[in-house]
């Protein structure tokens, strides 16, 4: 199976979807701030237009602005609701479920109620766009390059003093999977999450281990001084069910834990860093 791609956003996670299509023999034509060799602007809306009218699949992996709405949507939504292709997709944060006090949720849940609203409203908004999307709705993104181990190995990892605070994750990869294997599945919304959720310091400790390195001390947030923005990170509480696309699209994650997923990144990445 093959076909053409038009990529808004070549962010980490569709980089990595690009570079499998292409490998397995698709066109994949994606979108950036500026024109490159591998992507075209954003803002040249007559070779957008022309990807669009010939594209037999459309993903936006493109955020929304925090006060603004979608760029996509508000710049080629009538272009891509129109389009010939039969297949469209949006990358969407597991954020908009907002806080479940640790309780696991799917995509049943009622959203809108996190600290991420300018999301919430993208991910209604793609919905609504044409009867054939797929929103794909992520928890925590890592992969190669973008880990904890990164973040421990540089001395920039924290340990937060909240203990009953739980995170879900997903592996880059088990994105690419999960996307791949909508293409025979039917739309609708879908969670792509790791099987075993569990607290950011356990990430942390795990992967001290990993490095033979001592982890880092246990904080309270204020001791940390974190960024606001990841401060807001433990500000939700949630375990994101990923039942449906297993059960639905056939998809199962490859890295069903971090522990699989960081062993396999120091694996490969790991043992050559110094």
């Amino acid at each position: 199976m093959t076909g053409k791609m038009l990529i808004f956003g070549m962010g980490y996670s569709a980089s990595r979807l690009a570079a499998q299509l292409r490998s397995e023999g698709w066109e994949v034509v994606g979108t950036s701030r500026t024109a490159s060799l591998a992507a075209i602007a954003f803002d040249d809306e007559v070779a957008v237009l022309n990807a669009l009218s010939d594209s037999s699949y459309i993903l936006s992996s493109v955020p929304p602005l925090r006060v603004g709405g979608d760029p996509v949507l508000d710049r080629y939504g009538a272009a891509i609701a129109a389009a010939p292709a039969n297949w469209i997709g949006y990358l969407s944060s597991t954020g908009v479920y907002g806080n479940t006090q640790g309780a696991w949720v799917d995509e049943t849940a009622l959203t809108g109620s996190g600290r991420r609203s300018a999301r919430t409203t993208a991910d209604l908004e793609w919905q609504q766009l044409r009867d054939d999307v797929r929103v794909f709705r992520l928890p925590g993104i890592y992969g190669p390059g973008r880990s904890a181990l990164e973040r421990v190995r540089e001395g920039k990892a924290h340990r937060i003093d909240l203990p009953d605070q739980i995170f879900s994750r997903v592996h880059v990869d088990d994105i690419v999977s999960g996307v791949i294997a909508s293409f025979s599945g039917p739309p609708g919304i879908y969670n792509l999450a790791d099987d075993f959720p569990c607290s950011q310091n356990a990430v942390i400790e795990f992967t001290s281990l990993l490095l033979d390195m001592e982890p880092p001390p246990l904080q309270t947030l204020e001791q940390a001084a974190l960024s606001p923005m990841a401060a807001a990170f433990y500000a939700e509480n949630r375990r994101i069910s990923n039942r449906k696309a297993k059960r639905v699209l056939g998809w199962h994650p490859q890295y069903r834990d971090y522990k699989q997923g960081l062993m396999a990144l120091f694996h490969s990445f790991g043992q050559n860093a110094d």
